[in-house]
């Protein structure tokens, strides 16, 4: 009798495993408590595999030999509980598929700046000539890419949610990147949202590699305090790091394999005491996958940053306008602001997040000139910094928000969209807040260019 694989959650994750499950001979089915997505729902109906949406039932569910649950489904939910009490295994998507590719894994996580270091980390690989795919939190589906299963590595942003659900894996190189507080309605207490980061080197032997920032207090700890089996190499800012990488008067500096390598960050893509941690991360993990340092030099100068993080718009009548729609919690906005020095109009707001805005306040009080909160219930965010910004005002669409922003702003400033918040009051995701902050910025171009040529 075959073995019956149920996937939780119809979206890029679950119709991919559902996919490779089928390819593996397993009795397959698909359970979407939400409306899927029609493209979803075809590739599903091609392979015959059957399916439902809108709801779960249960006697189609708790009879599986084995789940493999949507990362965004909690271990807390009514129904997973069910399965585990009656012994049934919930997995992750991460997890069956690495039992079917011999690639090398690279897994980066951390609370921010992952996806910007997942997709520096494939492009130093790509450009180097390797044969690499991109997965995981980003992009196309793990399971469905190892079907073919055509590469040598793979490089993969892997959320708290992904390592959640994890067993046995095991990334041959692991990075973490930061740990600050975000996802506190999923995991109550900081503590459980560090177990659940440092999942990523739980199964970590002598063979593995870990890269961590080692100016980051918790993670610091968090490495002190666990017995971590993989060869360590940390980054800093502050301090000369003997294995791994640091900042020093402007370069960035690779001590690896007792060679010693300096590359100006002026000379890379990327700027911000933050990106030189991404990149010294993603440096580090393409040299102990055999990139030479000449090929990561060149690789770090030729990246292009992936859009709604720190994206350049446009220039306003000598304002700038940045679109960071993916800094969604408090520490993504003081990386944001400290890669300014000139004054700034903020755009912020969303669905609050459990978020501590003292930790950002001075910073936000020295650059900050005004404050525009864009979303449906704006009192935490107004209420945290009314008494500190002169200017601050509410609004409830896109296009007031630019427009807002612009008549605050003063020559030489920029307008920044770094929200610290979900975006689902107000749009489908942070990419459809990030495009909308795009059209509207080029609307207000075109109108200020227009008026400015008919006068």
């Amino acid at each position: 009798m075959k073995k019956r694989i149920v996937i939780l959650g119809g979206g890029e994750s679950g119709t991919g495993t559902a996919l490779l499950a089928k390819e593996k001979g397993f009795e397959v089915f698909v359970s979407d408590q939400n409306k899927m997505m029609d493209r979803y729902r075809q590739m599903l109906e091609e392979k015959d595999i059957p399916y439902e949406e809108g709801g779960h039932t249960g006697r189609l569910i708790l009879n599986a030999d084995e789940v493999i649950k949507s990362p965004g489904i909690p271990y807390t939910a009514p129904l997973v509980q069910q399965l585990l009490a009656k012994g049934v295994s919930v997995i992750d998507e991460l997890e069956f598929a690495l039992r079917y590719t011999q690639a090398k894994i690279i897994a980066i996580t951390g609370t921010n700046g992952k996806t910007t270091t997942t997709m520096l980390t494939y492009h130093l690989l790509k450009e180097a000539g390797l044969n690499v795919g991109i997965a995981g939190n980003i992009g196309q589906s793990m399971a469905g890419q190892v079907i073919d299963d055509e590469v040598d590595y793979y490089v993969l942003e892997v959320s708290s949610f992904q390592l959640d659900g994890i067993k046995e894996f095991k990334p041959d190189i692991s990075i973490l990147l930061n740990i600050t507080p975000d996802h506190l309605d999923r995991y109550g207490e900081m503590g459980d949202y560090m177990e659940s980061k440092f999942g990523i080197v739980r199964n970590a032997d002598k063979h593995c590699d870990f890269i961590y920032f080692s100016d980051d207090a918790l993670l610091r700890e968090g490495v002190i305090n666990r017995d971590i089996s993989a060869k360590l190499y940390d980054i800093s800012l502050s301090n000369t790091s003997k294995r791994g990488g640091h900042y020093k008067e402007g370069s960035l500096v690779f001590n690896l394999l007792n060679h010693r390598f300096e590359i100006p960050q002026s000379e890379t893509s990327l700027r911000g005491p933050h990106n030189a941690v991404n990149m010294m991360a993603a440096g580090i993990a393409a040299f102990l996958s055999g990139v030479d340092m000449k090929a990561i030099a060149k690789g770090l100068a030729t990246y292009r940053n992936a859009p709604h993080r720190m994206e350049y718009v446009a220039k306003v009548k000598q304002v700038d306008f940045v679109n960071d729609s993916k800094a969604t919690n408090v520490d993504a906005v003081a990386q944001a602001l400290d890669s300014f020095e000139n004054p700034l109009v903020w755009i912020a707001g969303g669905v609050d997040k459990g978020n501590d805005y003292r930790q950002i306040m001075d910073k936000v009080n020295r650059k900050v000139r005004a404050l525009v909160c864009l979303g449906v219930d704006n009192r935490k965010l107004r209420d945290a910094f009314h008494d500190h910004i002169v200017d601050l005002l509410e609004v409830t669409t896109m296009k007031d928000a630019v427009v807002s922003a612009m008549e605050y702003a003063q020559e030489e400033d920029t307008v920044l969209l770094s929200p610290a918040c979900a975006s689902f009051d107000l749009f489908d995701n942070y990419e459809d807040r990030g495009n909308q902050f795009r059209k509207e910025v080029g609307n207000l171009k075109n109108r200020i260019e227009y008026n400015d040529n008919n006068q």
